[in-house]
């Protein structure tokens, strides 16, 4: 099912555990090639900078009772407000509300960059495990956030970087997180529909992602069934999943852009 794309609009869609401000250089250069893009905060996340939502501990019980059913429906809200189906590009945990918005009909394309997979793709990878079951917060109260620590963050996003571009990252980018909607990932919330016709859908990895290892993501990727809809993968040499900010972020932003002008 090829679909032909004429929009120009494209809803960013930011993961856990960091800010939306992760999206403004993409913004600028997808703006720069013709696009008009937004990057919406999750609920609760309303905040110029990272630092502001880590001074809110451990006050910030509003986003702890966050649900992913109602983080997915924020942004469906968001979406159906265009008159034309906008381009969902998100990442992460962004990039499973991507799937889950155009199994929904709510998009002209989706790019999922290093997606938290549906339910049903069972992330068993000891990476992943590791780097973020203390998100999941067991044996501990869902009525506080949890924040990721430098030396988590070291291993889950940033491995491989400069000890000091490790340390810009975190300072920019990490906010304390929603621990019931991490849960939500394991629960039919995160749930898709994997047989059902959808909009061009693209789906990107890197080999260096320990947190969504690449592995994961083919996994994610071979769950879809053949519908005859536009369905395409993509490992990155050298990504982590800081991929977003990186120094070949261009790189993956070109591919984006060439992949949604084939469709």
């Amino acid at each position: 099912m090829k679909n032909s794309i004429t929009t120009k609009n494209i809803v960013f869609i930011t993961g856990a555990f960091v800010h939306n401000s992760s999206w403004q250089e993409w913004q600028k250069y997808f703006e720069n090639k013709g696009y008009n893009t937004i990057a919406p905060a999750w609920p609760f996340k309303d905040a110029p900078t990272a630092a502001d939502l880590r001074n809110r501990q451990p006050q910030d019980t509003d986003l702890a009772a966050l649900t992913l059913d109602e983080l997915v429906n924020h942004y469906a809200k968001i979406v159906s407000q265009f008159s034309e189906k906008p381009i969902i590009i998100g990442h992460s945990l962004g990039g499973l509300i991507t799937q889950i918005l155009i199994n929904r009909g709510l998009g002209a394309a989706g790019i999922a960059i290093h997606p938290v997979p549906p339910q049903g793709v069972f992330p068993y990878e000891f990476s992943f495990l590791k780097a973020g079951w203390k998100a999941l917060g067991l044996f501990t109260s869902l009525k506080k956030t949890y924040l990721m620590s430098f030396e988590d963050w070291q291993y889950a996003f940033v491995n491989g970087m400069p000890l000091e571009a490790q340390k810009e990252a975190y300072e920019k980018n990490t906010i304390p997180e929603s621990k019931t909607v991490a849960r939500g990932g394991l629960t039919s919330a995160a749930k898709v529909d994997f047989a059902k016709p959808h909009a061009p859908l693209l789906i990107t990895s890197g080999d260096k992602d320990t947190i969504i290892p690449a592995h994961l993501n083919m996994r994610n990727f071979k769950a879809y069934k053949n519908s005859g809809s536009v369905l395409d993968y993509k490992e990155f040499k050298g990504r982590n999943h800081y991929v977003l900010g990186q120094p070949t972020w261009k790189e993956d932003a070109d591919y984006i852009l060439d992949w949604l002008q084939k469709q």
